[in-house]
């Protein structure tokens, strides 16, 4: 099996997903703290610095998260990350996406996702997506995706209280055959 980088720049017409650095923080921040991306989210503060510091320093721990540039303005779409490989279940889970509203309905979301999705099935069999209880916009969006709900959990966020979560697990090959 080849080794899985979970932090690879990936890009397509229009997006390109970078490794997240320290110094992206100012940049993301400015679109994070728009309150309407967390209102369905079930942590609804992570608009607030101090909120969002916390939500960064993971990202940042996880190795695996990416700050989302569009291609042809260059300005920042938003950030999401692979984490929870698992090399014995070949899953990866794949999440703490967030993209701002100057880029809903624009394909933004679609077009990370499938980029993700590609890359990661070229190392694993499954794709596990924690979606907030009340999140209902991110179940829509994943659930376009193809992905299946198949049980609910509660997930504690780094340094964050527990939460309710669905979890959704897309598997390569309904992926690759999907219409």
């Amino acid at each position: 099996m080849m080794n899985f980088d979970l932090q690879p720049t990936l890009e397509n017409d229009l997006i390109s997903l970078v490794p997240l650095k320290a110094e992206d923080f100012e940049k993301l921040f400015t679109v994070a703290s728009d309150p309407l991306i967390w209102e369905q989210h079930p942590n609804k503060d992570r608009y607030k610095r101090d909120v969002f510091e916390n939500f960064f320093k993971g990202a940042m721990e996880s190795k695996g998260a990416f700050i989302v540039y569009d291609k042809e303005t260059s300005d920042v779409v938003g950030s999401s990350r692979y984490y929870e490989f698992d090399e014995e279940n070949s899953s990866v889970a794949v999440g703490y996406t967030f993209i701002g509203r100057d880029f809903w309905g624009k394909g933004h979301n679609a077009s990370l996702k499938k980029l993700m999705l590609d890359y990661a099935f070229q190392f694993v069999d499954k794709v596990i997506l924690h979606i907030g209880a009340t999140n209902f916009r991110s179940q829509k969006a994943t659930e376009k995706l193809g992905a299946i709900k198949v049980s609910e959990i509660e997930v504690a966020y780094y340094g964050e209280a527990v939460k309710w979560n669905f979890v959704y697990q897309i598997d390569k090959d309904k992926w690759e055959n999907r219409g």
